[in-house]
C-alpha cells in the first residue's frame, strides 16, 4: 500500500483539486496525508484524507480572499494586486511580478526544515506536490525524495523552451492583446523573476545539500518521475517538460457519491425557482480573489438579463450587498437573479446553460467536464493563457473585463446559448473518462516505493 503525502498552499482553488486526486488515490489503496495549514483540515476529512500541518507560503486564501484573515503585509499585497486589475492585464502581471518571490518564495529554508521533520515522521513513498509551492520543491529536491509535480494552472506554468518565461502569457486572446512595448517590459520583469528564483534556489542548494545538483532554472524545476496537468492535452500547447511522464487528466472534479444528492436542499430550490418554465440558468463566477471587481459582476448580470431569457447565480464573495444594489442591478426582476457570497460550483453546472468565468483553471476545466459553454473576463495569471485557449478550441468567447458593458455580455452570452460554442460537446465527451481516478491510476503505477 503506497503512502504519500499532498503538499498544497493555502489556497482553496488549488487545496481543492489536490484533495480530490488525493481521494482518488485512496480509493484505489494508498495511504494519503494532505499537509497544508490548519483551515484546510476540514477539506481533508471530508475527502477521506489524514492531515498534517504544513505552511508553505506566507498568505493565504481560505475561499473567498478578501474574507480570510491575512498579516498586514499580505492583506497589503492583496488590495495592490485588486487594485492593478482595474488597469488592465499589463499592470495586474507586473504586479504579480512585483509580489513574487513574498507569495511564493517565502522560507524557503524554514520550509526545508519543516519537510524534513514531516518526512522523518510519515516517511511515505512519495509525495504530490502543487508546482505553484517553489519552497516545498526545492525542499523535497535538497532532501532527494521521490515526489510528483501536479501543475495547478496552465501547463506553460512548467517552461520548457529558452524563450518562456513564467508570468508571461505564451499567448494572448484577441480583445486582450497588448502593445509590443507593453510586452517587452512585462518579459524583463519575468526573467528578472526567473534569475533571481534560480540563484536563491541554487544559494539554499549550495547552503543544505551540496552534493545535490543545483537546479538550472527555479521554475522549470519539477519531478523527474511525473507531471500531472489539470488540463486538457490541446495540440498547440507548449511542450511538456523533457523526463517526466505527463499526465494531462483533463480535470479534477471527484466521481459524483451516488448515495448522495448532487445538490443540498437550499440549492435544489434556487435551481428549481430559477429554471421555472424551462428557463435556461447561467452562472456568473469570478473565482475566490477576483469576486471583489463586483462591478465586472453587477455589469455582466445586467447585461444577461436585459439581453437573454435566463435566469442568473451570482457568485459575489464578499461583495454580495455591492452586486445586489449596484445601480445596473435596481430593477432586476427578483426570479430571475439569485445573489450568493459563494455557490457549489461543480454540481451547479450540470443545470447551467453557460458561465460566465474569470478564465480560472478550476472554471475552465470544470465547464469542459460539464459541457459548459463560457464567456471568459480574464484579469491576471495564467487566465489569459486559458482564455486563448478556449477560443482556439470553439470552447466560448472572451472579452476584457474592463471595457465590458452590459450589452457585449449580454449579446456574448446570447450568442453561447445559441450554440456558437461548438468546440464544446466534443471536447467534453473526450475528457469525461478522464479526470482523478484516471490521474491516479497512472501515477500509482509511475512513481517508485520508499526503500
Amino acid at each position: 500500500m503506497a503512502r504519500v503525502v499532498v503538499i498544497s498552499p493555502p489556497f482553496h482553488s488549488h487545496a481543492r483539486p489536490l484533495a480530490a486526486l488525493g481521494a482518488a488515490l485512496g480509493r484505489q489503496g494508498a495511504r494519503v496525508h494532505l499537509a497544508c495549514t490548519p483551515a484546510f483540515a476540514g477539506l481533508a476529512g471530508r475527502s477521506g484524507l489524514g492531515f498534517t500541518e504544513l505552511t508553505v507560503t506566507r498568505n493565504a486564501n481560505h475561499g473567498i480572499a478578501e474574507a480570510t484573515e491575512q498579516d498586514r503585509a499580505e492583506a497589503r499585497r492583496l488590495r495592490e494586486f485588486l487594485d492593478a486589475t482595474h488597469h488592465g492585464p499589463i499592470a495586474t502581471l507586473l504586479t504579480q511580478a512585483r509580489h513574487r518571490g513574498d507569495d511564493m518564495l517565502a522560507d524557503p529554508e524554514r520550509v526545508l526544515h519543516d519537510l524534513a521533520a514531516l518526512d522523518e515522521e510519515l516517511r511515505p513513498d512519495w509525495y504530490l506536490v502543487d508546482q505553484l509551492s517553489y519552497s516545498a520543491t526545492l525542499a523535497l529536491h535538497c532532501l532527494d525524495l521521490p515526489y510528483a509535480t501536479f501543475c495547478p494552472g496552465h501547463p506553460s506554468y512548467l517552461p520548457t523552451t529558452p524563450d518562456a518565461w513564467f508570468g508571461l502569457p505564451y499567448a494572448w486572446p484577441e480583445a486582450l492583446r497588448p502593445a509590443a512595448a507593453d510586452l517587452d517590459r512585462l518579459r524583463t520583469a519575468a526573467a528578472a523573476n526567473d534569475t533571481a528564483f534560480t540563484d536563491a534556489f541554487q544559494a539554499v542548494t549550495r547552503r543544505h545539500a551540496p552534493r545535490r545538483p543545483e537546479p538550472a532554472r527555479a521554475f522549470a524545476l519539477c519531478s523527474p518521475h511525473a507531471v500531472v496537468f489539470n488540463y486538457p492535452r490541446l495540440p498547440w500547447l507548449p511542450p511538456a517538460p523533457a523526463g517526466p511522464r505527463a499526465l494531462y487528466a483533463g480535470h479534477l472534479v471527484p466521481p459524483a457519491d451516488p448515495g448522495a444528492a448532487p445538490l443540498d436542499e437550499h440549492w435544489q430550490g434556487v435551481v428549481s425557482r430559477l429554471s421555472a418554465g424551462r428557463r435556461p440558468l447561467v452562472l456568473v463566477a469570478l473565482g475566490t480573489f477576483l469576486s471583489a471587481r463586483h462591478d465586472v459582476l453587477a455589469t455582466a448580470a445586467a447585461g444577461i438579463l436585459r439581453h437573454t431569457e435566463a435566469s442568473l447565480i451570482v457568485a459575489a464573495g464578499d461583495r454580495v450587498t455591492e452586486v445586489t444594489a449596484h445601480p445596473l442591478l435596481r430593477a432586476a426582476a427578483p426570479g430571475r437573479l439569485h445573489v450568493a457570497p459563494a455557490v457549489p460550483q461543480q454540481e451547479l453546472l450540470p443545470h447551467t446553460a453557460a458561465m460566465v468565468h474569470h478564465g480560472g483553471n478550476n472554471s475552465f476545466t470544470e465547464c469542459l467536464r460539464a459541457g459548459v459553454p463560457a464567456l471568459l473576463l480574464p484579469f491576471s495569471s495564467d487566465q489569459f493563457a486559458i482564455a486563448y485557449d478556449a477560443e482556439r478550441a470553439a470552447l466560448g468567447r472572451c472579452l476584457d473585463p474592463n471595457t465590458l458593458t452590459p450589452e457585449s455580455a449580454g449579446t456574448t452570452v446570447a450568442a453561447l446559448l445559441a450554440g456558437q460554442a461548438h468546440g464544446i460537446t466534443a471536447l467534453s465527451s473526450r475528457l469525461r473518462p478522464l479526470g482523478p481516478t484516471w490521474a491516479a491510476t497512472r501515477l500509482l503505477r509511475r512513481m517508485p516505493a520508499r526503500p
